[in-house]
């Protein structure tokens, strides 16, 4: 039984929280630390919580003896190691939601504390173990397509998602949120470029891209400064907040009304009246705001040994979707993540041929564990991996340990960097 508190009761912490209801043999959640009142009676209901068990902050959390083996960390970016190094000197064992840093000083310093302390810190790349990324690392672990060559990868954030977490959102401002869209977004497919490399150092990093689309200048002919109040193109407009979030009541409810579904008036009515105060962001035009995120970018990244990498981050797509290929001296791996399949090629030099392909769908292999829970079963697995590290179970495949996340991060600020400053980066 390993025993837990949460630290930043939002969407993401909550989720990997409850492998506790799901395994109460392995998992107790014994305390919730947040700022806001709704949230912590939320994790008190849920978890059966006492008054003495929820904390207004994780420095009233800290300033105590240590009350559990480990802690979920969902803060948000600018949080994550401000409160994770106390929490580390205090003697737990820390689950981080990524990005775990937003600087290469604080990689740095996170670092040191977990060297100094001893202390165990797992970083939520839940990616690693979705069934569908498993499986492709065991085949290039196995030598299936030979000595990788080129990795591509893309993601692609849909309108809906991107005009509410990042156009109106949470993360609309880097100067706000800490992070960058390709940080807060794509961490996760970084660090699966690093994980599949095994070990092999990025050297050299350039990137491209940038706010091009979802501005001022762009925005339609007679458009009005909120949706609600003052639009006289709003039925027509895809990104209208009716469109979005009254005509689709159950998208991005954590998002758009934490403090409706806190207070459990999600009504048609209370929606409404929020999306018409003028002072909410989610009531405006997304192409008026004062977001200054990249709506997207894309990162070349050589490593040590040639092989060179891609990743395409595009915001306000048709259609959400993450595609992966790998390009080895033997064969090649190619599939989309949202489709759960993906295809195997290999030369085929016989008469009349040129290639031989098997497509695999992940439900064809009989091992699907949690394969269509959040992020393709990702989070399920990862929190059950994350209790069996601290029970002092061995690392798994999938594992992200603090260390083993690092160079996933730092290609990400330095792409940044090498964006802003229109030049290649040395690591």
């Amino acid at each position: 039984m390993v025993t837990a508190i949460i630290v930043g009761a939002g969407h993401r912490a909550m989720g990997y929280a409850n492998y506790a209801l799901e395994h109460p043999e392995k998992l107790r959640i014994v305390g919730v630390a947040d700022p806001s009142p709704e949230r912590r009676a939320m994790a008190a209901e849920r978890f059966g919580l006492t008054p003495e068990q929820c904390f207004a902050s994780a420095d009233e959390l800290t300033a105590l003896p240590k009350q559990a083996d480990a802690i979920i960390n969902g803060t948000m970016d600018r949080q994550h190691v401000p409160t994770t190094i106390p929490l580390l000197e205090r003697g737990y064992d820390v689950l981080l939601e990524k990005p775990f840093a937003i600087s290469i000083e604080e990689v740095k310093a996170l670092e040191a504390a977990a060297a100094r302390t001893g202390r165990k810190v797992m970083i939520c790349h839940v990616l690693r173990y979705a069934p569908f990324y498993v499986e492709l690392k065991r085949r290039v672990l196995a030598g299936e397509i030979g000595k990788l060559v080129t990795l591509e990868t893309a993601e692609h954030v849909s309108y809906h998602h991107y005009s509410t977490a990042f156009a109106r959102g949470k993360w609309h401002r880097e100067d706000q949120c800490g992070s960058s869209f390709l940080m807060s977004k794509c961490c996760h497919d970084l660090d699966l470029l690093t994980w599949y490399m095994s070990g092999v150092a990025p050297v050299r990093v350039a990137s491209f891209g940038g706010l091009h689309y979802f501005t001022r200048e762009n925005a339609p002919a007679d458009s009005g400064e909120h949706c609600l109040l003052d639009c006289p193109i709003e039925e027509k407009c895809p990104y209208s907040v009716r469109q979005l979030y009254l005509n689709h009541p159950d998208r991005w409810v954590f998002y758009v009304w934490p403090e409706l579904e806190e207070s459990g008036d999600l009504s048609i009515e209370a929606k409404t009246a929020r999306l018409k105060d003028p002072a909410n962001p989610y009531s405006r035009c997304i192409w008026k705001m004062d977001n200054n995120v990249a709506d997207r970018q894309s990162v070349v990244v050589e490593f040590a040994d040639g092989t060179v990498a891609t990743h395409n981050l595009v915001g306000g797509t048709s259609r959400p979707m993450r595609k992966i290929h790998l390009l080895g001296t033997e064969g090649e791996l190619e599939g989309v993540f949202d489709d759960n399949e993906f295809t195997i090629r290999h030369i085929d030099t016989r008469p009349g041929h040129e290639t031989r392909e098997e497509r695999i769908n992940l439900a064809d292999l009989g091992d699907t564990t949690g394969a269509f829970g959040g992020h393709g079963g990702g989070d399920g697995n990862l929190a059950a991996d994350f209790v069996s590290l601290v029970d002092g179970g061995a690392p798994s495949i999938s594992c992200t340990m603090l260390s083993d996340s690092i160079n996933g991060h730092l290609i990400g600020f330095y792409a940044d960097r090498a964006m802003r400053e229109h030049r290649v980066i040395e690591f």
